[in-house]
């Protein structure tokens, strides 16, 4: 079974010295950067970044303007490797908070740990393991979909002010995000609010009005919204529901269910 089985924290600093672990190594960088150095090749990480070292693998650490990271290290592989990795897909700080949370409970030796420590394993791991597919995908493509799954639902969500705001032309962003996404920003942006819509149809089948999804999912105009649902899921929203989903429509049974 994985588990964690160490878990510290490195102050400011500029280097460690050349080591190995008979365990998987997990070193979430909290500030700073740095190149982890192998026998055949260098890896370069800066904030927020995770790498992923697997056992018996010599490895030191350099820097010129230093770091400070949580590290940790499991008995099993939280992702299929040989070689080390360095995973970047942590921009909304979310596995950040794990890997806090593991040292916070790891360092304190309570018997809230002995529960939490595996769960927040488990945890970590389902972060790396969903971040591999994001590697495949450029900086920029990585920033524009991080921009729209937070704020998609948010109806005054200007997409094409983020797009003119990075260092790159429009067109060249809609042709990049398109060649890795399969779509252009305003269609993924589109998919995604549908998508939503989707799920907060099949929860509330019932009580919530077309206008107040069409709200909750960043559509100003109910109409509009009707359009899009009905050409994407070819039923409209008031008629939508999903093939095996059970719905339960009465409070007394709703608290039964729970």
């Amino acid at each position: 079974m994985q588990k964690i089985i160490y878990v510290g924290k490195h102050p400011l600093m500029t280097g460690v010295s050349r080591h190995m672990h008979t365990s998987w190594e997990l070193i979430y960088c909290t500030s700073g950067s740095g190149q982890l150095i192998f026998d055949d090749r260098t890896l370069t990480y800066s904030e927020n970044d995770v790498a992923v070292i697997p056992p018996h693998l010599p490895h030191s650490n350099r820097s010129s303007e230093g770091f400070t990271n949580i590290h940790m290290n499991l008995s099993e592989a939280p992702l299929p490797l040989t070689e080390a990795l360095i995973l970047q897909a942590d921009r909304n700080g979310f596995l950040r908070d794990a890997f806090s949370a593991a040292f916070y409970y790891y360092s304190s030796g309570s018997d809230n740990g002995t529960y939490l420590l595996p769960a927040y394993c488990q945890l970590i791991a389902a972060f790396l393991k969903a971040s591999q597919p994001a590697q495949l995908r450029s900086g920029p493509v990585l920033q524009i979909e991080n921009d729209i799954l937070q704020h998609f639902q948010d109806c005054n969500y200007d997409l094409h002010a983020f797009l003119t705001s990075l260092p790159f032309s429009t067109e060249y962003l809609t042709r990049l995000f398109k060649r890795e996404t399969g779509m252009t920003p305003l269609q993924y942006l589109k998919d995604r609010r549908l998508e939503n819509a989707a799920r907060i149809l099949a929860v509330n089948y019932g009580r919530s009005s077309i206008s107040e999804t069409a709200q909750m999912c960043g559509f100003n105009d109910p109409l509009y919204f009707s359009r899009q649902f009905r050409n994407k899921f070819g039923v409209s929203p008031r008629d939508y529901m999903p093939d095996d989903t059970a719905r339960i429509t009465d409070s007394d049974s709703m608290k039964t269910m729970l």
